[in-house]
């Protein structure tokens, strides 16, 4: 047990002191090595030559040379304990100038080879095999020693005066097994330090003829006690007794006790009496029973009395003579600790105390019932007992006129739906009801000013919207517990600090922030977080907030649905804001729609969409009916040997040029003034005169652009029915016609001209022959084998 405290006490000065170490080093240059329990039998080769912390403790080095360590220049904290080091050469560390924690305790070490050293800060030596102090005169040179660790089994005022110049703020002082065989009573008495801590042997019982009241110490620890009894008294009550004259004594701790309860009581008693502020009494094994004493409460200068620990073969006799000699000490601070006690008494009179501390017994909720003299203290606690019903504590605390903390936490507290007991102190500042069995109804009764509230580990599934007003509420934890939601500040209107982790919180409020403005610090990670649309809000003032504020923002705070998301960091959880809201989608749907209808008329007005529409109808329509035809109705119905298509401003040219060319050649012409069936739509007109000519003379002039009909002629005749098959289409240029004066509707037209060679019309009279030669030409190429086709068939 005392091992374990050495080394507790040890890694809490090594924290401390790599802490130091960081504020003057940067984080680029700070290396810490940790190789401890890992078998090691050397000092491992392959560190950094920037390391500055190395822990190789707990393994099995049984050597350190000066190579091992060279190189490690900037080496500022070796931590060598728990190994089997027998012999160690100071001079190895020569090289190394920047070490300042050096930690050799628990070896094998029976001698040292003195050197001038490099100036420790801490140097421990205890727990060694030495019989001598390890103090080399060299060592009178470590001036900025804060903390030295010594063992050894003879204790001689000599060993001491190398050092006794030296102010050390700790000593530790570990005396070996066969201590006693020389002493010097007077061996501590050159001990230059504030704080002494000597460790006495544990496997023989030993005479205390070591005086402690010689050391200078101002704070004085002493472990592993047995009383001896001698003609039933014990050897420790007379190096005790001479502590009373000692003026400089501020604090005694006394750790690991083996003796009686009457020699328990006579410590407390001569400890009472000395000028010490602090007495600390831990880890006590008891005999025997106690018999009942006086205890003279005059002339202390005590003001905290700490009893923790405590372990006991006897309890047949009344224990209320233990209860009774506590309860009406006159001092400021009392801590019972860890000792099985049932009870304890209400003091009989007004009573000094401002912290009592009676965790971890076997108190029941009727301590201090109607106890009306306790009204100075400040600070109860009464954490891991066996307490149950809250309305006792409650009235408990009601004569309690001064109370501001009270902590009972880890008990088995209830409070019932039906409860009207709620009459706390109204002092009461802080209150810890954490790790009960407490329920939403906790909320109904609350202190009035509490600032701090601690209720996480209990059975709350909800906070009521209609809990009493805690206007000075400050600090509040509900973690571990089943809440679904983040409460409201319209209560809390204080709130400054929120722990609500490990809960319920699936779609935690969105306005938290802006109800809550107060809110410093927030911790509610671990929750079962539902990705959907309604987190997103929470997520955006999440992403806001400082570190600071959410301190385990964002590692703690992960998706647990839906499944394809779970495991998903919070601020890594995007949602589109469309998918997100009904509004938005129908306003973008509407938008789209008009977009869409926009775009639609814009380009039926640009390309003539309805223009086309009207065409590919009436092809549909003609088409249906030439699947219907027969091919001896459809060689029935060619009777022309072309179809020539113009505008009316050309029809003078048609007539007197185009028309006596052809007809004089015996080639039938279909014209649409003469052709046209009466009675018939235009189109259907037009449809049927391609149909029963095998060629479409288009006759293209300006005027044949600004002509809406010409353009549906030429948009069937490109789309002949009967005749896909043959090239049945015949251009005649009659006057220029620019591409850009073309609109962009007739695209139809654009592309035959532009793939299509076609007849130009000549203005010299001299070419006209060959211009009349070619169109016949154009007309009879195969229309004989076409004609003889049709017959045979």
């Amino acid at each position: 047990m005392i091992q374990m405290k050495f080394r507790i006490f040890h890694f809490v000065i090594i924290f401390m002191l790599i802490r130091e170490i960081k504020t003057q080093v940067s984080a680029e240059s700070e290396f810490l090595v940790d190789r401890s329990k890992t078998g090691l039998t050397h000092v491992p080769k392959d560190l950094s030559l920037k390391t500055t912390t190395l822990n190789i403790s707990q393994n099995y080095i049984s050597e350190v040379q000066s190579s091992d360590i060279l190189s490690l220049s900037e080496l500022k904290i070796l931590i060598l304990s728990h190994n089997k080091i027998q012999y160690l050469d100071l001079s190895v560390f020569k090289f190394n100038q920047e070490l300042e924690y050096l930690d050799l305790s628990h070896n094998k070490l029976r001698t040292i080879s003195c050197h001038p050293t490099v100036n420790f800060k801490h140097l421990d030596l205890s727990f060694n095999a030495f019989d001598a102090l390890p103090i080399c005169k060299e060592f009178g040179n470590l001036s900025q020693l804060k903390f030295l660790g010594l063992s050894a089994t003879q204790l001689q005022k000599s060993s001491v005066q190398p050092i006794a110049h030296l102010n050390i703020s700790e000593v530790l002082l570990v005396l070996g097994d066969s201590y006693g065989e020389k002493e010097e009573p007077d061996g501590l008495q050159d001990f230059n330090t504030r704080s002494l801590h000597v460790v006495f042997p544990t496997k023989k019982e030993f005479h205390f003829i070591l005086d402690v009241s010689v050391s200078t110490a101002v704070n004085l620890e002493l472990s592993n006690i047995k009383c001896v009894l001698h003609d039933n008294e014990c050897y420790f009550l007379d190096v005790l007794s001479k502590l009373q004259k000692k003026p400089r004594l501020s604090k005694l701790t006394l750790n690991n006790i083996e003796t009686t309860w009457n020699t328990l009581i006579n410590i407390i008693h001569i400890g009472w009496h000395t000028n010490m502020e602090y007495f600390s009494i831990s880890n006590v094994k008891l005999q025997g029973q106690l018999d009942l004493k006086k205890f003279d409460y005059s002339n202390t200068s005590l003001k905290a009395l700490s009893i923790q620990q405590v372990v006991s073969d006897v309890f047949s006799f009344p224990q209320s003579n233990i209860y009774s000699i506590f309860s009406n000490m006159k001092i400021q601070n009392l801590t019972v600790s860890g000792t099985r006690m049932l009870h304890m008494l209400c003091p009989s009179q007004i009573s000094p105390f401002l912290y009592l501390d009676f965790s971890n017994n076997l108190l029941t909720d009727t301590i201090f019932k109607n106890c009306a003299t306790l009204i100075a203290l400040k600070t109860l606690s009464l954490k891991m007992n066996q307490l149950k019903e809250l309305a006792n504590i409650i009235l408990m605390t009601k004569e309690m006129k001064s109370l501001q903390q009270l902590d009972i936490s880890q008990n088995s507290l209830r409070y019932g739906d039906d409860e009207n007991t709620c009459s706390w102190a109204e002092s009461l500042l802080s209150l810890n009801m954490s790790s009960n069995t407490l329920t939403d109804s906790v909320f109904r009764c609350l202190p009035p000013k509490v600032k701090v509230l601690d209720l996480h580990n209990n059975r709350i599934t909800n906070i009521p919207k209609d809990v009493t007003r805690l206007e000075a509420l400050q600090e509040l934890n509900v973690a571990f517990n089943s809440l679904t939601d983040l409460p409201g500040c319209g209560t809390f209107s204080s709130l400054s600090a929120l722990i609500i982790d490990h809960n319920s919180v699936s779609h935690p409020l969105a306005d938290f922030f802006q109800n809550c403005q107060k809110i410093r610090s927030m911790k509610a990670g671990n929750n079962p977080f539902q990705c959907t649309c309604e987190l997103r809000e929470f997520i955006k003032n999440m992403n806001q907030v400082s570190s600071e504020v959410a301190w385990d923002w964002p590692d703690s705070y992960k998706c647990d649905y839906p499944e394809s998301s779970k495991g998903i960091l919070l601020k890594d959880f995007h949602v589109s804001p469309l998918s997100c809201s009904t509004t938005l989608l129908i306003l973008t749907i509407v938008t789209t729609m008009l977009v869409l209808a926009a775009t639609v008329t814009f380009l039926c007005c640009y390309f003539d969409l309805p223009w086309y529409l009207r065409m590919m109808c009436q092809w549909t329509q003609t088409r249906h009916r030439a699947r219907n035809i027969h091919l001896e109705e459809l060689q029935r119905k060619l009777q022309f040997h072309a179809f020539i298509s113009y505008s009316g401003h050309d029809s003078a040219w048609v007539k007197k040029e185009l028309l006596p060319n052809l007809e004089k050649e015996n080639l039938q012409i279909c014209l649409h003034e003469r052709n046209f069936v009466p009675g018939k739509s235009i189109l259907e007109n037009i449809i049927n005169c391609i149909e029963k000519s095998y060629k479409s003379i288009f006759v293209l002039s300006p005027n044949f652009i600004r002509s809406e009909w010409c353009h549906y002629e030429l948009y069937f005749a490109h789309h002949n029915l009967f005749h896909g098959d043959f090239d049945n289409l015949i251009l005649i240029l009659l006057e220029s016609i620019p591409q850009y004066s073309i609109p962009s509707s007739y695209h139809k037209l654009k592309t035959l001209m532009a793939r299509r060679t076609y007849l130009k019309w000549p203005t010299e009279k001299s070419k006209h022959g060959l211009f009349w030669a070619n169109l016949r030409a154009a007309i009879n190429i195969n229309l004989m084998n076409q004609v003889k086709e049709i017959n045979h068939t």
